[in-house]
Parts: C-alpha cells; sequence; structure tokens
C-alpha cells in the first residue's frame, strides 16, 4: 500500500527577484503551490509592453513561471532570453510569448494558464488584480509621486503607499487560494513595490487576517535603497500594519547567518546593510521570529532557496 506525502497549500505573495527564489525552493516539497504576484512595474521590457500594448506588466509573472517550471530545461532558457540588438533589444521572450498568448486566448489569466502547461508549471500563479494599477506614494517632503520606476529613484522615504485606482479587486483565484491555505508566506522582496502592492488590492489584506493558516514574513537580508534605508525586521512590520490597519503577520523570518566583508562591499555603492533581527520589538508586536542562516552562495547576498523552504516547510510538518 502506498502512503500518500503530504503536501501543504501555500500561498506565497510578493513579486521580483525575491519571490521566483522562494518559489524554487518550495516547489521541490508541493505542487499545492499558489504564486499571488504584483503587477505594477513599469520598468524595462515590462513596462514598455504595458505602454505600448496595453497589457498587465509580464516580467514577475515570468520569472515566477520559470521558477515554478518542472525542470530546468532549454524552454526555460528561452523564456527567459533577453534581446541584445536591433529594435527588440531589452525586450525579453518570455514577456513577448505571455503578450502573444494573451492575444491568442484572449485574457491574461488564460495565457498565463497556457504557458504553464508549457513549462509544466508545479503550481499556480495568479496576478494580484486584472486591473492596470499604479503606484502612488506620498513621500516625507509632501511631494506625491506615480510609477514604480519614479518610487524607486525619487531618492525620499515614502511615508505612504496607494494604489491608483484605489479600489483595485483581485483576480478570481486570489481570494479562495487565501482561504483554503495551510501557510501564507509574505516575501521576500521589495516591501513598498513587491509586497505592499498586493496587500493594498481590495480584500487581500482583510483575508489574510481571517485566514486559519500561519502567515510568514521573510525579512529581506539587506536594505533597499530608496525603500528600507535602515529599516530593521520590524519596522518592515510596522510599515505593513500601517497600511493595512491590522497585525496580519504569526512568523518573522531572518537571517542570522554571516555575509562576509567581500559582499558587504559590494553593497557600499548602494548604502545597502543587512536587516537588523530586531528580536525584542518583533516579540513585542505579538509575533514569533525564526533565525535562521540563509544567505546563498552566490556573489549577492540572496536566500537560499532550499535554506528557506525547509523552515516553512518544518513549521508545518
Amino acid at each position: 500500500m502506498e502512503t500518500s506525502v503530504y503536501e501543504p497549500r501555500i500561498v506565497v505573495i510578493g513579486g521580483g527577484t525575491g519571490l521566483s527564489v522562494l518559489l524554487k525552493g518550495l516547489k521541490k516539497y508541493t505542487t499545492r503551490l499558489t504564486a499571488i504576484v504584483t503587477v505594477s512595474d513599469d520598468g524595462g521590457s515590462s513596462g514598455r509592453l504595458r505602454t505600448e500594448m496595453g497589457v498587465l506588466p509580464p516580467g514577475d509573472i515570468r520569472n515566477c513561471l520559470v521558477a515554478l517550471a518542472e525542470t530546468e530545461t532549454l524552454m526555460d532558457k528561452v523564456f527567459q532570453h533577453r534581446f541584445q540588438q536591433g529594435s527588440l533589444k531589452g525586450h525579453n521572450l518570455g514577456n513577448l510569448l505571455l503578450v502573444a498568448m494573451t492575444e491568442i486566448t484572449g485574457d491574461f489569466v488564460s495565457a498565463i494558464r497556457e504557458v504553464s502547461k508549457v513549462l509544466k508549471v508545479r503550481g499556480k500563479v495568479i496576478p494580484a488584480t486584472l486591473e492596470h494599477v499604479v503606484l502612488g506614494a506620498v513621500m516625507s517632503n509632501g511631494s506625491v509621486i506615480t510609477g514604480e520606476t519614479s518610487l524607486r529613484d525619487y531618492g525620499d522615504k515614502i511615508v505612504e503607499l496607494f494604489l491608483i485606482p484605489e479600489k483595485c479587486m483581485p483576480a478570481p483565484e486570489t481570494l479562495d487560494a487565501i482561504r483554503e491555505a495551510d501557510a501564507i508566506v509574505l516575501g521576500p522582496g521589495s516591501l513598498y513595490t513587491s509586497i505592499l502592492p498586493n496587500l493594498l488590492v481590495d480584500g487581500v489584506a482583510e483575508e489574510i487576517a481571517n485566514a486559519k493558516a500561519p502567515v510568514f514574513f521573510v525579512s529581506n537580508i539587506m536594505t533597499e535603497k530608496g525603500e528600507t534605508d535602515d529599516f530593521d525586521a520590524a519596522d518592515h512590520i510596522g510599515v505593513i500594519v500601517d497600511h493595512v490597519k491590522r497585525q496580519i503577520v504569526d512568523y518573522v523570518i531572518v537571517n542570522s547567518g554571516n555575509i562576509d566583508q567581500e559582499r558587504l562591499n559590494r553593497y557600499q555603492e548602494e548604502k545597502a546593510i543587512p536587516v537588523g533581527a530586531a528580536r525584542q520589538k518583533i516579540k513585542d508586536m505579538g509575533m514569533k521570529i525564526i533565525e535562521a542562516e540563509l544567505v546563498s552562495d552566490d556573489d549577492v547576498a540572496w536566500h537560499d532557496s532550499d535554506k528557506l523552504a525547509r523552515i516553512i516547510i518544518n513549521q508545518l510538518t
């Protein structure tokens, strides 16, 4: 008699590189994964396609699809190929394929579903909203800035983030996935441009707050220029609470591993420093802290996919 392997339902929420790193680790433990991905990117290939063709930005979606692909195949490399010359210079082939499939199928969600079949994706990738949202922010000097790229480049502290339009409805499957989850993971990723935009979509934060599943926040290893300068892990949580008006996190995962001086030197130009654990502040806020050595062996101070995934899986078994 075969013994069935427990595969937890895990919902991960974010965008950018950080989310892809986590997904690569989690797909080894479960196929019941749902990635809820921000669609506010307005830079690079995604930004150009968004402006020229009126589509949702495909870049973060594409990265998550490739991260969840069953094997590292030639097709994965095709999806990540970036053109280096001509009128397509800077465009990513996977982005173009998603846009083409959107035209063929008639909608973005169907396009993601068809591309998922091609890549044999382990799980689902869902845009946080199907509306064409723009990020806006009130800065510490009182200025109001719109557009994700502009926010990153402005060089002033963000006081309040908002979406335009303010009332954005979630994609149909989003709330169901959160409701049925065994675990919900926020991050890792840029606080203001990858994580918060998802939580500001109507109903998402409320559904997370009401969910039975434990909610994990994965703190970035390094601070991020223009977003989280000098932030510790508790500061990240404080920003989330301020924006969603409630405490939605149960566990905060922070890196306790050493970052060698060579890598620290690379981050000096960006004025980035390791994110402090803020143990007592996190406990005082009513959350549990999980500290572990999570730094990858790469040239940059990113999370190790396998180590991070094991931390989350171990809490569920």
